[in-house]
């Protein structure tokens, strides 16, 4: 909430003028605001923004909405004989029944803000810091360190920016101007986090509202609004929603994703009695949950294009495609951390059936799931994909192997499954990066390898398969990292390790042996597929031969959770990292810290061919790319992508999973072409006509 490389801070507001063709040039001005008949002045310690910019005092305490020392002079001495039954503040009934805390809270903010008409930027006036003469505070000057912007949910993959840069001022008030619509400008600035539009004309608010996805705070109290947008449901981070004295009859469903919402202000409005009667007894949260649950399921959105980026005629026994997808544990999958999603959508008996019929749509060769369970893999992928012709190879994470079975069965792994009719297992490994940390004899004492990466019990699972028909072979690793945005040094360290031991394993499997046997098992008594005659056998060749690890084609699956930005994506893009890389800030791992880390293989990212993906993970505080597709540009060519998730129906999905998307994360499918290899000319020697040598060299 707080711009710390900045201390001379803004103090949060933003008054707007009369009308809006005046209020972008405020914006730019270079000074901070000041409001009439007040002077402003610097100060190089850190000021309470909570009045409108912040969140730690006055306005910042969620339950107050203006400064009680101006209210005193403002407000009429309010109370308990002022509360009215019914709820609406021109009732003149007296009070026959006990009325509920959250009942007393809407008719107090109310009477406070119903005299912020006769004083236009009533939120500017009224901040703790335009008050000077009340002095500046301890309180004003220090930043809440338990702030609830600065919790990390589980899921969070990197640092959650602001995204404001250097702005200094994040709210702004455009109270008491008569105003009836609001400019289009204003929605460019994406980083505010309060708007505060009470005692206007407002009839309708524009759709672009979605995009103010910053918003803690959005006041349109006192206003003639009839109705709300769909699109109120994309502020997720909204606190305090005021509506209070329009002319709303009912509510949105969207209103449900709002889950951090702790105030809803809707009396003077001639809503709906039900929902009146539920805020009124039990409170906002319980509202917006009983809107989310009884919402239906947003309308599909359109099929993912097929982005083809080959028009050869390659052989189709040269093609085949992958699927890498985090399918998002049960255990991960809380209310508290995706409190905008019903919990039907939640719910891991519909999430596993709607994850299946995906991977069943895709119709993969192989198929890389990441976060996948004991029980699940055992009880409910392994044997449904059975039935479509996959083989799999599935290890959970290490602390697995400590565990007692029951506990054991909710440990999250690496599944990796393969088209049986089309590839033979050669060989499977596991790499646990904590055990071959602490295993080498550079990190023997360094205790960064203790304290941060021995903790971190991520895995990749390796497994080596040989394509039945054309003897191609394909290295395939299904790989999870580390997801805390604090440990990009583990992250990378973590690859260096994996990256190490892949060059050991491709090696080995550079002398594999030829497979003999390649025919699918069959039962003896088994029939032709529809009763019809035994299909035409096609001929196989032999095994394909390698002269070096590097020369077999290699995929890597992976949520790195890592941006394209970072360390360990230049690592595996770029063979080599160097040690001052500021990843690993300084952090003492052996050799991989003193002389810096690098690889053999040529790898790219199968989407980098368009740029990527605008995000592979998709939740209300989290949009970014940490998936991707590693292949070995030597002997592997992309020819297809599966394109970016619908634009228009993200406009009014906050965040996932929902009922179209079971896991935060996006699934990754990608079609390639094996490489013709060029085999090495074997060149003749000339000595000349008298010593010319037979043979080849």
């Amino acid at each position: 909430m707080y711009n710390h490389n900045n201390h001379r801070q803004g103090h949060g507001v933003i008054n707007g003028n009369t009308n809006h063709q005046g209020y972008q040039a405020q914006m730019n001005l270079a000074k901070h605001y000041q409001t009439q008949g007040h002077g402003h002045h610097m100060n190089n310690q850190h000021h309470d923004h909570a009045g409108l910019g912040g969140n730690n005092t006055g306005y910042g305490n969620h339950q107050h909405t203006v400064s009680t020392s101006t209210l005193s002079n403002t407000t009429p001495h309010f109370t308990p004989a002022h509360l009215q039954q019914n709820g609406t503040p021109n009732s003149n009934g007296g009070l026959t029944n006990p009325v509920s805390p959250y009942h007393e809270k809407q008719l107090q903010e109310y009477e406070k803000l119903k005299p912020a008409g006769e004083r236009p930027h009533y939120y500017a006036r009224t901040a703790p810091h335009v008050a000077r003469q009340m002095g500046t505070t301890a309180s004003m000057s220090t930043v809440n360190k338990n702030d609830d912007d600065n919790r990390v949910e589980r899921r969070r993959a990197v640092d959650d920016a602001d995204g404001d840069g250097d702005n200094v001022w994040r709210a702004i008030d455009f109270g008491g101007q008569g105003l009836k619509c609001m400019a289009t400008s204003l929605f460019r600035y994406n980083f505010l986090r309060k708007i505060y539009f009470n005692h206007n004309k407002l009839s309708w608010l524009p759709v672009q509202i979605g995009t103010m996805r910053n918003l803690t705070i959005l006041d349109l109290s006192f206003n003639e609004l009839y109705q709300l947008p769909q699109e109120i449901g994309m502020l997720t981070n909204l606190k305090e929603l005021k509506l209070y004295e329009n002319k709303l009859s009912d509510l949105p469903f969207e209103i449900g994703s709002l889950y951090q919402l702790e105030t809803l202000g809707l009396l003077g409005n001639p809503m709906r009695p039900d929902y009146v009667e539920r805020l009124n007894k039990d409170g906002t949260q319980e509202l917006v949950r009983y809107l989310r649950e009884q919402a239906d399921p947003p309308s599909p959105p359109e099929e993912r294009a097929y982005i083809s980026l080959d028009d050869s005629d390659s052989p189709e026994t040269e093609k085949f495609n992958v699927l890498s997808w985090n399918i998002l544990c049960d255990r991960a999958a809380t209310q508290s951390a995706y409190g905008y999603t019903p919990s039907e959508a939640l719910g891991w008996s519909r999430r596993r059936g709607v994850i299946l019929d995906e991977v069943r749509q895709r119709n993969a060769d192989i198929v890389c799931l990441q976060e996948v369970d004991v029980e699940s893999y055992a009880e409910y992928f392994r044997p449904n994909l059975a039935n479509d012709d996959y083989r799999g190879v599935y290890w959970p994470k290490a602390r697995a192997q400590t565990m007692a079975e029951k506990e054991a069965k909710n440990v999250d792994g690496c599944a990796t499954f393969y088209r049986n009719s089309k590839f033979i297992l050669l060989d499977k490994q596991l790499i646990v990066f904590s055990r071959e940390a602490i295993n080498r004899p550079d990190m023997k004492g360094e205790h960064d390898i203790y304290n941060r990466v021995m903790p971190r019990d991520h895995i990749a699972v390796v497994t080596f398969l040989e394509n039945r028909q054309t003897g191609a072979r394909v290295i395939v690793v299904n790989v999870h990292l580390a997801w805390e945005p604090w440990y990009r040094d583990v992250k990378v360290i973590q690859v260096a390790i994996m990256m190490e031991q892949l060059s050991k394993i491709a090696e080995k499997y550079s002398k594999w042996p030829a497979c003999t046997d390649k025919e699918v098992f069959r039962f003896a008594n088994e029939d032709a597929p529809d009763g019809g005659p035994e299909p035409v056998k096609a001929e196989l060749a032999p095994s394909v031969k390698y002269e070096d690890g590097t020369q077999i084609p290699m995929l890597i699956c992976s949520d790195m959770n890592s941006t394209p930005d970072s360390g360990v994506y230049e690592l595996v893009s770029q063979g080599a990292l160097s040690k001052s890389h500021p990843d690993l800030a300084g952090y003492k791992y052996g050799d991989f810290s003193r002389n810096g880390m690098n690889h053999p293989f040529n790898l790219k990212s199968s989407y980098g061919v368009i740029g990527e993906l605008p995000f592979t993970d998709y939740t209300t505080d989290f949009k970014e790319t940490i998936d991707y597709v590693w292949y070995s540009t030597n002997s592997l060519q992309v020819t297809g992508l599966l394109g970016e998730i619908d634009p228009d129906y993200l406009r009014r999905v906050p965040g996932f999973p929902n009922h179209h998307h079971p896991s935060d994360h996006v699934a990754l499918w990608v079609e390639f072409a094996v490489k013709s290899r060029k085999e090495r000319k074997q060149v003749e020697a000339d000595f000349g006509s008298s010593s010319r040598r037979g043979g080849n060299r």
